[in-house]
């Protein structure tokens, strides 16, 4: 289905307070400071309640990472006709979201978290990242991305090169940089921009061109 995504519609507007409460745990103090006891104390809810929604501590972790992959939006709205502007207007929400999101304290926490567990046996928070992180964005840009290929805006063969090639676009090496500590981009908004007009240069149909003329 096309719906803005702003928040994670898996779990209930008290369930996204806790979930919040437990990424600031974890860039505040990192892995040991997210205990079951730690969030029920900064959420103001009970351990009985954690367990009852999100399970073990992996099943918090993976609504963690869940909730804050809700924080990139994408375009999935039935009945909605995407137009040349309106495809636009999606793809940069995206990568402005997608951009803010991963220079974020949450995200770089838990991906320096990720990288520094990556010699373990048994370690889940990488692939919990790219299961229920990364590849959920994929999956709802993706679906954007194939919505405007059926609405005749954009054309490619291959669908996911297409996407990858607007994801490379938007991030570039900036969040390998992010990683290392370097500051984050000063205005989104200009990068995300030039990202999806180089991206509709590449895959925009005549018809996307004739709209963005119209406007001019």
């Amino acid at each position: 289905m096309l719906s803005e995504a702003g928040q994670s519609s898996e779990f209930s507007p008290r369930q996204n307070a806790v979930l919040e409460q437990a990424l600031r745990l974890l860039v505040d103090g990192g892995e040991k400071a997210l205990t079951t006891s730690g969030v029920a104390r900064a959420a103001n809810c009970s351990k009985e309640s954690l367990y009852k929604w999100f399970g073990d501590r992996d099943g918090l972790l993976s609504a963690m990472i869940t909730y804050q992959a809700s924080k990139v939006r994408t375009f999935e709205r039935n009945g909605e006709r995407l137009t040349g502007t309106s495809l636009h207007d999606h793809l940069v929400v995206f990568a402005r979201d997608l951009l803010e999101v991963l220079a974020g304290d949450v995200s770089l926490a838990l991906n320096r978290l990720a990288i520094g567990q990556s010699n373990r046996d048994g370690s889940k928070l990488g692939k919990l990242l790219l299961e229920r992180g990364r590849r959920q964005i994929d999956r709802r840009a993706s679906g954007l991305i194939d919505a405007g290929k059926r609405a005749g805006l954009l054309r490619f063969m291959d669908a996911d090169e297409a996407y990858h090639t607007l994801y490379g676009l938007i991030v570039s090496d900036l969040h390998v940089r992010m990683l290392l500590g370097e500051p984050g981009l000063k205005d989104t908004s200009r990068q995300a921009e030039r990202a999806v007009t180089a991206f509709l240069k590449l895959y925009g149909t005549e018809k996307v061109s004739a709209e963005a003329a119209a406007t001019v």
